[in-house]
């Protein structure tokens, strides 16, 4: 909760402390402007997180170990592998086996669990295309 949600509280109190109508207004508008700059503050260090986070994430892309930079990919084979293993081979291999006479139920995976690993993994998967479009791809 930020000090604009406690505003009406605040003005209420202004009101009653402060007799003048226009002095307790233009209290009110310096908490408010107050609040802003806070707010304002506060998504700019968001931002600045966001922008730093980036360039670490640049920097282990571009790495030639493994170790450092295989791991985003290892990640897009085990959640694509999951995916795959949900929709695709788990139904097709109870409907075989079934059709063999002897059914089978294979185990479910908890896709929401993995969706948000799985989509962000997507997105990660688009700008790498974007890279080697452009021919700046790591060779």
């Amino acid at each position: 909760m930020g000090l604009l949600d406690f505003l009406p509280i605040i003005g209420k109190i202004f009101d009653r402390i402060l007799p003048d109508k226009a002095a307790s207004e233009a209290a009110k508008l310096k908490v408010m402007e107050l609040a802003q700059a806070g707010d304002l503050a506060e998504l700019n260090a968001d931002l600045q997180l966001a922008a730093g986070q980036l360039d670490i994430d640049k920097i282990e892309a571009a790495s030639p170990k493994l170790f450092v930079s295989g791991w985003r990919p290892w990640l897009g084979w085990v959640c694509g592998t999951a995916f795959a293993i949900q929709y695709v081979v788990g139904p097709v291999g109870e409907w075989l086996s079934a059709l063999a006479g002897h059914p089978t139920k294979f185990p479910t995976l908890d896709y929401g669990a993995m969706s948000p690993v799985l989509m962000g993994m997507l997105g990660l998967g688009g700008m790498r295309t974007y890279e080697k479009v452009k021919g700046v791809a790591a060779k």
